[in-house]
Parts: C-alpha cells; sequence; structure tokens
C-alpha cells in the first residue's frame, strides 16, 4: 500500500472540511486572533505583559518564550519553507474570501503555527499557568491557518513539531546565554 495517496487525500478532505465548518462568528473570532498573532505581535505581546508583571519568573518565561520563537521562526520560515517549496491548498477548495487574503510563500510549514508552539511551550515550562493562558490563542491560530485556506493540517503538524522542538532546544541549550533564559 502506498502511504503518500492516503495522506495526501487525508490532507484534502480536512483541509476542506475545516475550511468550510466555521460559522461566520467563529470565522471572524479566528482571524482576528491571526491577525494580533501576525508578524508575532501577540506573542512579543505577552511577553511584555509577563516581563512585566510576572516578576523573575514573568521574565524568566517571557526570555524562554522569546528565544523559542526566534529558532522556530528562524527553523520554519527561513530554512523548511525554502527546502518544501510546497503549493498552498487549491483556492476552490476553501469557500469563503479569505483564501485571497494568503502568502506566496511554500506551505510547508506554518510559521505561524511553529511560533505559536515554540512560544506557548517554552512558556508553560517556565510559567505553567501562564502557558496555559497562552495555549488558547495558539491552538485557535493552528485552526485559522487551515480555515482560512493558508495551510494543510499536516502543514500545521509539522509548525507544532518544529516549535515544540525549539521550545526544548532552548530549554536544554547548552549556551550560558540560552540556559540564562530557559531555567
Amino acid at each position: 500500500m502506498n502511504v503518500l495517496p492516503v495522506f495526501r487525500e487525508t490532507d484534502r478532505r480536512l483541509t476542506q472540511r475545516i475550511a468550510s465548518c466555521a460559522t461566520p462568528g467563529v470565522h471572524r473570532t479566528l482571524s482576528a486572533v491571526e491577525e494580533c498573532a501576525e508578524s508575532t505581535k501577540l506573542w512579543c505581546g505577552a511577553a511584555v505583559l509577563m516581563a512585566a508583571a510576572g516578576g523573575r519568573r514573568g521574565r524568566r518565561a517571557a526570555g524562554a518564550g522569546l528565544a523559542a520563537l526566534i529558532l522556530a521562526q528562524l527553523v520554519s520560515n527561513g530554512l523548511c519553507k525554502h527546502l518544501a517549496d510546497r503549493p498552498r491548498p487549491p483556492k476552490e477548495w476553501i469557500p469563503h474570501d479569505e483564501v485571497e487574503d494568503r502568502p506566496e510563500s511554500s506551505s510547508f510549514p506554518s510559521g505561524h503555527t511553529a511560533a505559536a508552539a515554540a512560544f506557548t511551550a517554552a512558556v508553560c515550562r517556565a510559567w505553567p499557568r501562564a502557558g496555559l493562558l497562552c495555549a488558547i490563542p495558539a491552538a485557535m491560530v493552528a485552526v485559522e491557518r487551515v480555515q482560512s485556506g493558508a495551510h494543510y493540517p499536516s502543514d500545521v503538524a509539522a509548525g507544532a513539531v518544529i516549535g515544540l522542538g525549539s521550545a526544548w532546544l532552548v530549554r536544554h541549550a547548552p549556551g550560558p546565554a540560552l540556559r540564562g533564559v530557559s531555567k
């Protein structure tokens, strides 16, 4: 049995189902959260809030989150997108006009999801309650990337793996600079 056609068909079905099932209110909410997360604004804002209001723990969580986010962005957008060059889902699969606003870059992996997962996982390790709060918009960003037609579910899954790996690397980094923000 050839796994690749089954994988592609599953990706197609999930993409179409997720893109078509959101109510207008859910669609607007997901789009608003994604817009906040664009260019990592949401995560940088959360880091500023944690650093300002969370004392030593907040500064440590913010530093770890930002370090993991930067690493995830470098891997996903700086390396993987250039190597994969995967086209975005076909526009005819997406039953709404948001598909017109998607980027022209490679679909694989989702850089938005990589950043969200990296920041959230790193923050969760340093400050679990803040990390759990970050997990809500992070999950919304991941769903929105498929719902808007910008990514396949496999792109989002790969972004999440990159994000989690980046948080793990920041936590276990041998260098003193990263070790200081992740402990």
